[in-house]
């Protein structure tokens, strides 16, 4: 790639919206169908002001959809026991099909334990252990939101993985780790980067399809993406930067998500459409999974 070459960028926020369209025609129709609408559960652990205004957010989403949205707030110094209590309740509500609860939860409780109160059909963010080894073995159940996102943004791109050597850059259990697991169920060969990974540099530079998950401002360069690569830019970092040095590494690549406007919005969209469908199959009106290849 020549220094004058300028990757696509991957548009988000379209396809987004779109999912979302499509996830409030289906709810609608459960709601005449069975008289009642999806309902989404949020939980939140305290008051921090990152995590309230995510709640917030999507909660307006939820309601914009026609999904019906229950908020459950715990004070700061709930325990461990107190929490996996309040998402048992939830859990055994009938009137409820999805539960989120917004991570992170504090430095006192256990998040996996709390993570694992979520009942599976009801496990509409993908967060626990029955969901990661469905996205694993390829068997049906949720998957984590972001990294369903970047699939459903590849497919509109038409980036097949099949292949393809992908790089994750990050290990998180709800980004890093399940984005790979779905790279290597569309036959990618799959390579995981953390922060004890030698030779960092070396590896990005082989990668076809680089997944930036590791939560540092600009963390790669621009002259470390191999030219005509594909650079999903995962991370989030305060002052809307992502992990990829954008303006440089689109001299190389091929497609690249923007921060914001890439990854983000279709993190909502696939939690909408997830619970759009935990509601149909609870209500015995079939599966709504189509939502996301609307």
């Amino acid at each position: 790639m020549s220094q004058t070459h300028t990757a696509r960028l991957m548009d988000g926020t379209d396809l987004a919206h779109r999912i979302s369209e499509a996830s409030a025609s289906r709810a609608a129709e459960i709601t005449r169908e069975s008289g009642t609408a999806p309902c989404l559960a949020t939980v939140l652990v305290g008051d921090d002001s990152a995590s309230v205004t995510y709640v917030r957010m999507k909660r307006a989403r939820c309601e914009k959809a026609g999904i019906v949205s229950r908020h459950l707030g715990l004070p700061a110094t709930a325990t461990t026991a107190e929490l996996v209590g309040a998402i048992t309740a939830l859990s055994q509500d009938p009137e409820v099909h999805g539960i989120l609860l917004q991570h992170p939860v504090g430095p006192y409780i256990d998040e996996r334990v709390a993570f694992e109160a979520i009942a599976p059909d009801k496990d509409v963010d993908g967060v626990t252990m029955r969901s990661f080894a469905a996205m694993s073995f390829g068997l049906p159940g949720f998957v984590s939101c972001t990294p369903g996102g970047i699939m459903r943004l590849l497919e509109e791109y038409d980036v097949d993985p099949a292949g393809k050597h992908a790089v994750v850059v990050g290990r998180s259990a709800i980004l890093g780790k399940p984005v790979g697991m779905l790279l290597l169920g569309r036959n990618a060969t799959v390579t995981y980067c953390h922060s004890h990974t030698t030779g960092l540099g070396s590896i990005v530079r082989q990668a076809d399809i680089l997944v930036a998950a590791v939560g540092r401002p600009r963390f790669i360069r621009g002259e470390d993406i191999k030219p005509g690569a594909i650079v999903i830019d995962a991370g989030y970092n305060p002052g809307n930067i992502g992990d990829v040095d954008v303006e440089t590494a689109r001299t190389r690549a091929n497609l690249i998500t923007p921060v914001p406007g890439g990854v983000g919005p279709m993190t909502i969209a696939v939690l909408l459409a997830q619970t759009v469908e935990a509601a149909a199959e609870q209500l015995g009106l079939g599966s709504g999974r189509s939502v996301l290849r609307s």
